[in-house]
């Protein structure tokens, strides 16, 4: 007989399953790709709501305002809105018109709620009746139009009672449209009835009817017409 030699037996190439030894006996472990698939179910809905987060802010920076959307931010110091040949009016609880303010151009400073108007026209009836007419090539006034200063040419015209005028000429006169008073820190020119004065300054109370002129004052006065006028000094 002949022998022949042992031929090897080969097998082919298994993958490596790693075995964990436990307490309850020999547990295979799972492939490293299940594992990696795991981890990223596991994972995956905390990535979803990155994602989510990062897209939304994208869409708010990017999205294009609506017309006259308000954006925050400090008050700009350029006007908000512009106004050409204009008339603004004001009426009383019975329908009375109360004021009237016009002019050639309005212009609202949102920063500080002040109105500049040039070519301005101001017509006020007090709650007795009298008018007070006004004028002036600028003026600045605050948003409800209560206190007014008129700069430039400045010229009043109030009514003391049916047949008394008082005007009123400066190149600056601020008045207080709800308390009905007048001033002034500069030269003024007075006229009422037949008499006329120049002054440096003024303090006008129309409900008092009070003129106090501040010196030096210079006046043509008519006799008997001038019981409501005093003379002051300059105020500090």
């Amino acid at each position: 007989m002949t022998s022949h030699p042992p031929r090897a037996l080969h097998l082919p190439d298994l993958p490596e399953v790693s075995v964990q030894m436990g307490g309850d006996g020999a547990r295979l472990a799972p492939p490293r790709g299940s594992q990696l698939r795991q981890a990223l179910w596991s994972y995956l809905p905390l990535l979803l709501m990155a994602l989510l987060a990062a897209s939304t802010g994208w869409l708010v920076k990017h999205t294009p305002q609506p017309p006259g959307a308000v954006v925050s931010g400090p008050p700009s110091q350029a006007p908000d809105y512009t106004m050409t040949r204009f008339s603004i009016s004001r009426f009383a609880p019975d329908g009375r018109e109360v004021l009237r303010i016009a002019g050639d151009v309005l212009r609202h400073f949102p920063a500080t709620d002040q109105l500049e108007i040039e070519g301005v026209t101001i017509h006020a009836v007090a709650p007795d009746g009298r008018i007070t007419d006004a004028s002036a090539r600028r003026a600045l006034a605050n948003g409800d139009a209560s206190e007014v200063q008129l700069l430039g040419g400045a010229h009043v015209t109030s009514q003391i009672d049916a047949n008394d005028r008082l005007q009123v000429q400066s190149e600056f006169l601020h008045a207080f449209l709800s308390f009905q008073r007048l001033r002034s820190h500069l030269p003024v020119q007075v006229h009422r009835a037949g008499s006329d004065a120049r002054a440096a300054g003024l303090e006008y109370d129309h409900p008092a009817r009070r003129l106090t002129l501040l010196g030096p004052v210079r006046a043509t006065l008519q006799p008997g017409r001038e019981a409501g006028t005093t003379v002051g000094k300059r105020p500090p």
